[in-house]
């Protein structure tokens, strides 16, 4: 199971954050969010390379980021696209050849753990495409533009899907020529996979997993770690 490449899309600028910068830059208990997130597979030993994409005026900095954190295993530091799905094409294209099993990983999602991330692969690797999700708490409607509500839906039919996502390089690369090709984007790397009729194995995330989007999203990764720490 070792060999496995990370793709990091940290280009980001993270409007909702009302920072001012790069949300990946902003200081999470001492350190930079994007730190954070590199440093879980920095320790895993079944990593090799780890790519970061980031937006053309931030390349510099994250690379002085992992410079002064001393990260090894970041084989590069590329730029990315307009949207996601650009970025995350491009990091897999910076990957050397050897690797062959893929994980993609939210540049501002910093609270992954070492052990639930190695226990991931895991229960993952028998799976040519694989990814991570928790169960939703709230009950869930749809409603149309006006508001209106439809229908509920039924919850235990439900996830919220987080990264890490793991997927075998030939299915992801070619999932990614083939929505190119059709001019089509997806709002994550597996919903490629769908659009392609290709199955997606679901497994069980961990709440504590949250995407740092918010200043809320931050006070709380905030007091996560603290609890951790403690």
């Amino acid at each position: 199971m070792a060999n496995i490449g990370i793709v990091i899309p940290a280009a980001g600028q993270g409007k909702r954050m009302r920072a001012g910068c790069n949300k990946q830059f902003l200081v999470l208990m001492g350190q930079p969010i994007l730190a954070h997130t590199i440093r879980v597979f920095e320790e895993s030993n079944f990593v090799s390379e780890i790519v970061i994409v980031g937006a053309e005026g931030d390349i510099s900095v994250i690379k002085e980021l992992v410079y002064h954190q001393g990260f090894q295993k970041v084989a590069a530091v590329c730029k990315g696209g307009v949207l996601r799905q650009d970025s995350v094409r491009a990091g897999v294209r910076a990957l050397s050849p050897a690797i062959q099993r893929i994980v993609v990983h939210d540049g501002a999602r910093p609270l992954l753990t070492l052990q639930a991330f190695n226990q991931f692969l895991e229960e993952t690797q028998e799976y040519p495409a694989a990814i991570m999700g928790v169960s939703i708490k709230d009950t869930v409607k749809r409603v149309n533009l006006a508001g209106n509500v439809l229908e509920t839906l039924p919850r235990e039919d439900l996830r919220s899907v987080q990264t890490p996502q793991v997927f075998d390089r030939g299915i992801l690369e070619v999932a990614h020529y083939q929505a190119v090709s059709a001019g089509y984007y997806g709002t994550d790397d597996a919903s490629l996979l769908e659009w392609m009729g290709y199955p997606v194995q679901m497994v069980e995330g961990m709440q504590e997993n949250i995407k740092v989007t918010t200043p809320e999203d931050l006070w709380l990764a905030e007091r996560i770690l603290a609890m951790r720490e403690s």
